[in-house]
């Protein structure tokens, strides 16, 4: 049994980094665990083949589709989580998608709280994670009480003079916010390897750099790395979390504290609280709704390359810049598409992965002359997609909707770059294993039957018990996840502090 702390924190990532900095000086003995350690500093963060073809950074594990199927799920355990790989894309979530949607598949669901009760929290987010933006560009753009902290990111020639196109031809491309140490002295060398790589150079606005170790410089949060939650163990009424059984360092052993949290990712967590199950809770831990795993959610994710063959394109730092006219509705579409933005500057290495048999020449030659977009639709909850454990696999019940939408976002964004002088577009569209946006796996809301959280994330079932990452979306809306996970952490800090 190791020393009793106020608060356990499972997870470094957006939502459990970014909670772990908001409640540094609270005065909380807080202890934070990760599964993994720190991911090196190395020549190999930069090293495309490397990162997407040997995976380096990918943990060797394996999960399953509902066919059975295994597939390499696209986590990554290390401190800071998923945030040490992503692209830095940090937009808000629209004013729209905090209430009831109808799309062409379904209907998005309301959110217990809205974008005015978040709007603060995203403010002070953007300030932690150095988010670079222009407002004033996108028509969806909800209300903002304050500046973006830091300038947009500029566009390089080839992409200003793309977005003077688009603009010619009716649309309102804008500067995509993005999370990056391009500060007074910051450490962004504006590199071609931001986008799917580890920042070498640790310029990424990201929960390690950004959150954790910031956290840990004042001594009252103790960092346990190499340490995996197993069990959440409560009383013998199921009211009260008394313990967390860990494995560290071979050794399985129980830490305690007043108060914990999970911020394990919207699988890892729906996975621990079902592991977690007891007589008082037969179906998994805070599950009394049977809704613990279901509602799983990761978009519909297409990739596309705009190929120009008689011209090159010089740009280095590609992502910066997004489309939002088809979010809310598209053309002859009376219902939301979704969001195109850009992707990092694509290389022959990374494509290897995806075309094995394409000739890396070739390769080398469609990524010279492309312009690279990632093409993200909403994905509507549905309870049969789900988590599981059957036995010790994991396995992943996911069946895409909504797809009459995405597939009119395809096509608006083939013709938009066609329009704009690329020929030549090509797509590849992602399945299962792309699920880094993956959430919904726990959905807070206001009545416990169709809700495992409450609207401070807090479970319904269990009351000192918190669930603090993408787990609690009720619906996944079309935009990047981190920058909301990161806001409801600085929400629920807040009530935290007021309650312990």
């Amino acid at each position: 049994m190791a020393d009793n702390f106020d608060l356990i924190i499972v997870g470094t990532g957006a939502g459990g980094g970014t909670l772990a900095y908001a409640l540094r000086h609270s005065g909380l003995r807080i202890l934070l665990l990760e599964r993994g350690d720190y991911l090196p500093q190395e020549p190999q963060n930069w090293e495309p083949k490397v990162v997407f073809d040997e995976k380096r950074y990918k943990p060797d594990e394996t999960w399953y589709g509902a066919d059975g199927k295994p597939f390499q799920p696209g986590v990554h355990y290390f401190v800071g989580g998923n945030t040490k790989v992503y692209g830095a894309a940090l937009p808000r979530l629209r004013r729209e998608d905090f209430g009831a949607l109808e799309h062409e598949g379904g209907v998005s669901p309301a959110w217990p709280i809205t974008y005015d009760d978040l709007e603060p929290y995203y403010c002070r987010a953007e300030e932690i994670y150095h988010v670079h933006g222009e407002p004033g560009e996108d028509l969806t753009e909800p209300p903002r009480s304050q500046p973006y902290p830091f300038p947009a990111v500029p566009h390089e020639p080839a992409i200003a003079a793309l977005g003077e196109r688009l603009r010619s031809n009716g649309l309102h491309p804008f500067h995509l916010p993005m999370g990056v140490d391009l500060r007074a002295g910051g450490r962004c060398i504006r590199c071609k390897t931001c986008d799917g790589f580890p920042c070498q150079v640790l310029a990424k606005g990201e929960a390690d750099v950004c959150c954790v170790r910031p956290a840990l410089e004042g001594g009252a949060i103790t960092l346990w790395t190499r340490t995996k939650a197993q069990r959440v163990l409560t009383d013998l009424g199921g009211k009260r979390v008394i313990g967390l059984e860990v494995e560290r360092a071979g050794q399985r052993q129980t830490v305690t504290a007043k108060t914990y949290v999970i911020a394990c990712g919207a699988v890892n967590s729906a996975l621990l609280l079902l592991r977690s199950a007891t007589s008082a809770h037969p179906n998994g831990l805070a599950n009394s709704s049977g809704l613990v795993g279901r509602n799983y959610m990761v978009h519909n994710n297409t990739a596309l390359m705009a190929i120009d063959p008689a011209h090159k394109n010089p740009t280095v730092f590609q992502k910066t810049m997004a489309v939002n006219d088809f979010y809310l509705r598209g053309p002859d579409f009376a219902y939301p598409m979704g969001n195109i933005q850009m992707l990092g500057k694509l290389q022959a290495g990374m494509l290897t992965a995806a075309k094995p048999l394409v000739p890396r020449p070739i390769l080398q030659g469609m990524a010279d002359r492309s312009v690279d977009w990632w093409v993200m639709s909403e994905d509507l909850p549905s309870e049969e997609n789900r988590v599981a454990l059957e036995g010790e696999k994991v396995v992943v019940h996911w069946k895409p909707n909504n797809l009459v939408a995405h597939n009119r976002l395809i096509a608006a964004a083939k013709e938009m770059m066609k329009a704009a002088g690329y020929p030549v577009v090509l797509i590849e569209r992602m399945g299962i294993a792309t699920n880094s946006h993956q959430c919904g796996t726990a959905r807070f809301g206001a009545d416990p039957a169709t809700s495992v959280l409450d609207p401070y994330c807090r479970t319904h079932d269990v009351e000192n018990l918190y669930v603090m990452d993408s787990s609690f979306f009720p619906s996944s809306a079309a935009m990047n996840p981190a920058l909301t996970i990161a806001a409801q952490a600085l929400r629920v800090a807040e009530k935290m502090v007021r309650e312990m």
